[in-house]
């Protein structure tokens, strides 16, 4: 491949090869058959001496890669949340990967950074976000990125340095930074993950609070954390609240705990990674009400839109927190627009970028909001439809109230563990996925970009399961619709 004429004839069987296997994909089976280390048996010991032409590497796709692939584009793919792509983001990446253009900073890629500028504006405004949100606004102080899923980390770091300046402020004396980090503390319901990771590298104490019956965080249990924490000396920091949980797809209350924060001084950061695309519809926000108290939201489109990985949305309601947090500035970075343009390595750990947006930008002008709007609509319709068949069956049960695309039910006569063996290793797919909290539940997610009523109806989970003869509802539909 060292000619461009080389390259067009590889890239064209690719390409497709790409386009066959996304559209055949119902035919592989989601979860490979293979064990931790199959790849050494494929491979040699060492890389090649000589240069290999393409067909050997291109017969090795099949051989080498796939048979160790999960298929998370398949429609029989229920576990977690989706991870959509399509066409147009498909031909976004490949622009992006053709340019390669490092996006540190205004002046290394312009149309990078202004494209990505624009990309979050648009955003902001298809979710309904508060306009302080926005790059292009008059009273905005504010503005979006898309980046790796790292927020949470950014946001905390961000709330910590402006908490250290300003206590350092009001003590009207130097104190180390670490001996004030010490004293702080954050919190978050106990249905998340992700602020753990947050806490190990700031090295702030994290608070992981009840929640209610329906797994949502209220502000009466922030208050009572909060008012313990301050007769320790401890100092509330942030709060990580969560639209739309990994488990069962809860929503912590905004308008009990946005005034909280406020009269704590608080940094409130919204984590609204699977939920958040479903803001585009209108009538889906009713879990946004309280936003107007965030400091940073942060959603991932990869879930609901059809972007591919990654590409997660970030919006900080003050930029110049976030950089103060992350600006590290060497002369051979700076450049004639650095006080006046926006130069995205100050909003983040690392320094590169890639040009994410250009995704984004083919998704949004390719299916427009209104399409968006009814793919994301019929994927909780199947998601409605799977939990009418297991509400008619009495051998189920849903012990949680269903939120968008995700049901969690439970079986009522089979041990946990050996349903969990049956769906993961006897079915065609992998729809059993077992939440990490008390309640011993199944989830399945619907959503995905080719599912049909085919795939939500025809799971193949209960042809498997030696469910009581009396009662044959969702046996009866599987046969009927898969024959």
């Amino acid at each position: 491949l060292d000619t461009a004429e080389a390259a067009r004839t590889a890239s064209k069987e690719l390409v497709d090869y790409i386009t066959q296997y996304l559209v055949t994909i119902r035919e592989r089976k989601v979860i490979p058959d293979v064990k931790p280390g199959y790849m050494k048996e494929l491979l040699p010991d060492s890389a090649p001496t000589e240069p290999e032409d393409w067909e050997s590497i291109f017969s090795d796709i099949e051989r080498v890669i796939m048979t160790g692939v999960v298929h998370w584009q398949s429609p029989q793919m229920h576990a977690f949340f989706p991870c959509l792509n399509s066409w147009p983001s498909l031909l976004g990446d490949m622009l992006s990967d053709a340019i390669n253009c490092v996006g540190f900073s205004w002046a290394s890629s312009p149309a990078c950074t202004e494209l990505k500028i624009h990309v979050l504006d648009w955003l902001c405004k298809a979710l309904g976000l508060p306009s302080f949100f926005m790059h292009h606004h008059p009273d905005s102080r504010g503005g979006g990125v898309l980046q790796v899923s790292d927020y949470t980390d950014g946001a905390l770091l961000a709330a910590r340095k402006d908490k250290i300046l300003q206590l350092q402020a009001e003590l009207e004396q130097d104190v180390d930074d670490s001996v004030l980090n010490s004293r702080m503390v954050a919190y978050a319901s106990d249905q998340i993950n992700s602020t753990k990771k947050a806490g190990l590298i700031s090295l702030i104490k994290i608070r992981f609070l009840p929640t209610d019956e329906q797994f949502s965080l209220r502000g009466d249990a922030l208050k009572k954390a909060i008012q313990e924490d301050k007769k320790k000396g401890l100092v509330p920091l942030f709060l990580c609240a969560t639209l739309g949980t990994t488990g069962v797809c809860a929503f912590d209350h905004l308008t009990e705990l946005g005034p909280v924060c406020a009269e704590e001084g608080m940094w409130l950061h919204v984590d609204t990674a699977y939920a958040g695309s479903a803001y585009v519809c209108p009538e889906l926000r009713w879990s946004l009400k309280g936003v107007e108290f965030a400091h940073s939201f942060a959603f991932n489109p990869i879930k609901l839109m059809m972007v591919h990985i990654d590409s997660t949305a970030f919006w900080v309601k003050d930029k110049y927190k976030l950089q103060q947090t992350f600006t590290v500035n060497p002369l051979y970075l700076k450049h004639e627009y650095s006080q006046e343009r926006t130069d995205f390595m100050h909003w983040q750990i690392p320094l590169s970028r890639r040009f994410h947006s250009l995704k984004l930008w083919f998704v949004l002008r390719s299916f427009g909001l209104r399409c968006l709007q009814a793919r994301i609509r019929h994927g909780i319709e199947m998601a409605k439809l799977f939990e009418s068949y297991i509400t008619k069956d009495p051998n189920f049960e849903v012990p949680v109230e269903r939120h968008l695309g995700l049901v969690v039910f439970r079986l009522k006569v089979l041990n946990l563990r050996q349903l969990t063996a049956a769906g993961t290793h006897s079915c065609h797919d992998d729809s059993l996925n077992v939440a990490e909290d008390a309640l011993p539940v199944l989830r399945l997610c619907r959503c995905g970009v080719r599912e049909k009523l085919l795939h939500v109806t025809g799971l193949h989970v209960w042809n498997n399961l030696p469910l009581p003869d009396s009662d044959q509802v969702l046996r009866d539909v599987v046969h009927q619709l898969l024959s």
